[in-house]
């Protein structure tokens, strides 16, 4: 039972870049992983580990649905899109955080009319200004978010922001914090009861060398 494979999600991109050095640091063999081309399933050699790479949001669909055993995935669509997981231990990379932004030097309670904000993050959104008794209009924007203040879609944003740059060249600024986020490390809940001593192992390994 306990040498059954164990498969892994990792998001794409600038997490799976981290996640990697981190697999390479618990002793593994990465080179698969480096080399990949346009592979998506990859194997790490002698540890019976596969590592699946995918978007964000599937990384917990991923996971959810048993397909995947342990996924690494950014807090911000964990808590976009919530899941049936466990979360058992946050990575400290892909460090960023959401914020509410505006038009630079406006703000945003100003007047008494409901205020209308655009974002790609809907459900973290709404939660936060719930969380504070304020009612707001949310529109759902897919592209460049920074376009709805500027445009008069919206008096404000909430963003995914890691240092500012982009708000800055478009006028516009954080006006307060709405959560921190990085990367963290979530299990299937049936793998965590079948799988558990090799995943606890797995999960203890990369605790260790954070």
């Amino acid at each position: 039972m306990e040498n059954k494979k164990i498969r892994i999600a990792l998001t794409k991109g600038r997490i799976e870049n981290k996640a990697v050095d981190l697999l390479e640091k618990i002793g593994y063999d990465v080179s698969e992983l480096r080399n990949k081309g346009r592979k998506l399933i990859l194997s790490v050699p002698n540890e019976n580990i596969e590592v699946v790479l995918a978007k964000a949001a599937d990384v917990i669909t991923y996971v959810e649905h048993g397909v995947c055993d342990l996924g690494i995935v950014g807090k911000d669509t964990i808590m976009e899109h919530g899941g049936r997981f466990y979360e058992i231990a946050d990575l400290g990379f892909g460090k960023c955080k959401f914020a509410l932004a505006v038009k630079k030097g406006t703000d945003f309670f100003a007047g008494y009319g409901v205020k209308t904000v655009a974002t790609k993050y809907p459900n973290v959104t709404r939660g936060y200004f719930e969380k504070r008794g304020i009612d707001v209009d949310i529109v759902k924007i897919e592209g460049s978010v920074e376009l709805a203040p500027l445009v008069g879609l919206s008096d404000g944003i909430v963003d995914i922001v890691e240092t500012g740059t982009t708000l800055k060249e478009n006028g516009l600024e954080v006006f307060c914090d709405v959560a921190p986020v990085s990367a963290r490390l979530i299990v299937n809940t049936v793998s965590l009861k079948l799988k558990q001593e090799r995943v606890l192992e797995i999960a203890k390994l990369i605790e260790e060398n954070l």
